[in-house]
């Protein structure tokens, strides 16, 4: 049974986190599925997580946590191609597999979860943006889907997403081995860029949505491009709800 949710604001208190799904081939923790053969239109926010909902990027701070501080910076610099210097996607996600594979590979599942799981409470109570996650709990508590959406772990997002209440976290999934240890391989491509659309898409189904998306970077131009509601952080800050929301229905999966 994980942790129970967190106050988010205004005295209120998130709802119970719903129970995971079985796990895939790997090491994933998305929180739910949509609900199979709803005909009526549902509302759904979609939130990417670094940048968005935290203060900057989690993936490297966790890897410390892994490794330390020495050998991470040396598996940082064994590429050629530095992890945090590659800019075009392609070569951006084969540096960020190169360093998750000299980190993580032969780690057992128990312990990492044990990690991610402190992780995610230090995250929680550290680096939230106060501006989304008071946005997050307006939808939660108008009755809205929440998903979170992101090129990190899992793992750590997920133990993030039981803690906040949201219905599904769907992120990069670390390949686990019959051994119980991490292969240093993912489960499908990072999810980043038009992947997160992807996934997205899998996720809600053929029915109707009115989606709300959130996103601060590049990497979330697919994703803000499906919303009938795309909101673009800047400066760690999010503009006003309407008065209204827009009446406007899109099907999911039109892949507009």
């Amino acid at each position: 049974m994980g942790p129970a949710p967190v106050a988010l604001g205004h005295g209120r208190r998130a709802p119970p986190a719903p129970s995971p799904v079985p796990k895939a081939p790997g090491l994933s923790e998305s929180l739910g599925s949509p609900v199979a053969g709803a005909s009526a239109p549902r509302t759904v926010a979609v939130f990417d997580f670094d940048g968005t909902l935290t203060r900057g990027d989690t993936l490297l701070p966790f890897l410390r946590r892994v490794r330390g501080g020495l050998p991470l910076a040396g598996a940082l610099l064994a590429g050629c191609v530095p992890f945090g210097l590659a800019r075009a996607g392609s070569r951006r996600d084969r540096a960020k597999e190169a360093v998750l594979a000299r980190v993580l590979t032969g780690e057992p599942v128990e312990r990492l979860a044990s990690l991610a799981d402190a992780y995610a409470a230090d995250l929680v109570a550290r680096r939230l943006l106060p501006s989304t996650c008071r946005r997050l709990e307006w939808h939660r508590d108008s009755g809205h889907a929440v998903v979170v959406v992101s090129a990190s772990p899992e793992l750590y997002v997920s133990a993030v997403g039981r803690r906040l209440g949201v219905d599904a976290v769907l992120g990069t999934r670390l390949e686990v081995g019959d051994d119980g240890r991490l292969t240093g391989r993912l489960v499908g491509p990072n999810c980043r860029g038009r992947e997160k659309a992807v996934r997205l898409q899998a996720w809600l189904g053929p029915g109707p949505a009115q989606l709300w998306c959130y996103g601060d970077s590049a990497g979330d131009t697919e994703l803000l491009a499906l919303a009938d509601h795309p909101v673009r952080v800047r400066r760690r800050r999010i503009p006003s709800l309407p008065p209204e929301p827009a009446p406007s229905l899109r099907q999911a999966s039109d892949g507009v």
